[in-house]
Parts: structure tokens; C-alpha cells; sequence
């Protein structure tokens, strides 16, 4: 399994549970997949269409404190080159694992991209720059959804921050809250946003909850134990 978060510090590190579409849950297919499966295949290094209602339809949001923030979603023939390099950073490399030619991280990128829309991949747009990385992915569909009690349309993130600058100065925080609003905002069906940094990762923990997230339980994911962190439409209004 690829990582989940990279944000305050090399990045808020994450096994990117939903960037491996290929392995799925032995779940009834839920109506949106079954009627998205039914429309054929995508063309080649896009997403047509999501199964989370329309990531790149969401539109930006001021709640960062830090500008204008916006995903975009991944186009290889734009993106590669960018994703690639923050993926070669040591500090990134040493929860993602996927240092190396830019085919490696195309691999990861084309998993989802080819896939049925589960997962998402995007660049975090800040004030115009490209700074972050992200995946928003159904957890509930996910290989996740093996290791703890997930609800239909539990949504999962997966984060890095691309650059130094950016990094240990809290900024994690802010985008971390302010993409769970968003996921809150735009998906009414999805009651808890989720993810599961590494233990280890101590920035990372320590940044979802700042960010309004509560830690769950250890889960033994295949590569790591991981914290899995929950944040609750209910509880939105007190955090």
C-alpha cells in the first residue's frame, strides 16, 4: 500500500490505502459505482467522473488563513514532473516509497486514474502555486474499510506537502481543516472524514488533531500500524 498524509514536516505521511483501486472490498457495489461502471472506460490519464461527488467541481476555499486554496485534479501530462519531484525528497520518500523515475510515480498516479473513480488524486493549488498533494478516496470502499467499522461513504484524504518552505509551520493544519470542510461541505452522504498517518509519524498525528480530528484506534495495515483518525460531521460545529 502506497502512504497516507504528508503535511507538517517532510510531509504529513499516509499509506495511500485508496491509491491501490485494484484491491477491493467484498462489498455489494453500491448504485453510483454499479451506474458509473455501466458508462464505460475513461479516457486514458483523466478522471471523467468520481464516485465523490465531483472533486474537481468543489472550487476553492479562504479558510486556510493562508490564501486561496483549491484542488485540482492530477493530469499526468502536466503534473508528473512536479508529483515526481516531491516524491523524490528523502523526507517524503521515507513514508511514500515511491522515489525513483518519474514512471514509478506515474504507476501510482494511473492506478487511480484508470480506476472507477474511488480515489482522486490532486495538486493543492495555494494562491495560484502548486504546493501539496493530495488523495481523496473512498474509505469505504477501500482495502481501510478491512480494519475498522467504516459507514457508507466514509471519505479518506492522503497528504503530502511538496515543498520546504511550506513545511513546520503549521500550514498542514490549516489545509487538513480546511479540505475536511470541504469534503463535508460538498459530500452530504459522508458523516466522518478519515485517515490513517503512520505512528510513527508523530508531526503528522499531532497535526490531524489540531485539525479537528480524534484519534480512533491502532490499526495494523499491511505495511505499517497506523493511527486512524476520524473527524465527525456532528461534531463539526464544537472543533
Amino acid at each position: 500500500m502506497p502512504p497516507t498524509d504528508a503535511s507538517t514536516d517532510a510531509g504529513i505521511e499516509s499509506t495511500a490505502a485508496g491509491a491501490d483501486c485494484t484491491d477491493t472490498l467484498d462489498l455489494r457495489l453500491p448504485d453510483d459505482l454499479v451506474a458509473l461502471l455501466a458508462e464505460g472506460e475513461r479516457p486514458v490519464g483523466t478522471v471523467r467522473d468520481d464516485l465523490l461527488d465531483g472533486v474537481g467541481d468543489w472550487g476553492p476555499t479562504t479558510t486556510t488563513g493562508a490564501g486561496v486554496f483549491q484542488l485540482v485534479p492530477v493530469r499526468l501530462e502536466r503534473d508528473l514532473p512536479v508529483i515526481s519531484r516531491w516524491m523524490n525528497d528523502p523526507a517524503v520518500a521515507a513514508f511514500w516509497e515511491l522515489a525513483g523515475p518519474d514512471a514509478v510515480t506515474e504507476a501510482h498516479l494511473r492506478s487511480q486514474l484508470d480506476g472507477d473513480g474511488r480515489s482522486v488524486p490532486c495538486l493543492g493549488v495555494l494562491d495560484g502555486m502548486p504546493m501539496s498533494y493530495w488523495e481523496i478516496y473512498r474509505a469505504d470502499l477501500d482495502p481501510l474499510a478491512r480494519h475498522y467499522p467504516s459507514r457508507p461513504h466514509d471519505t479518506g484524504i492522503h497528504l503530502l506537502i511538496g515543498g520546504v518552505a511550506n513545511r513546520g509551520r503549521g500550514l498542514g493544519t490549516s489545509l487538513l481543516k480546511a479540505v475536511a470542510d470541504l469534503v463535508l461541505d460538498h459530500r452530504p452522504a459522508c458523516a466522518r472524514v478519515v485517515a490513517e498517518p503512520d505512528l510513527r509519524n508523530t508531526p503528522s498525528v499531532a497535526a490531524f488533531l489540531s485539525a479537528g480530528f480524534r484519534f480512533f484506534a491502532e490499526v495494523d495495515l499491511p505495511d505499517k500500524r497506523a493511527a486512524l483518525m476520524v473527524r465527525d460531521r456532528a461534531l463539526r460545529a464544537v472543533l
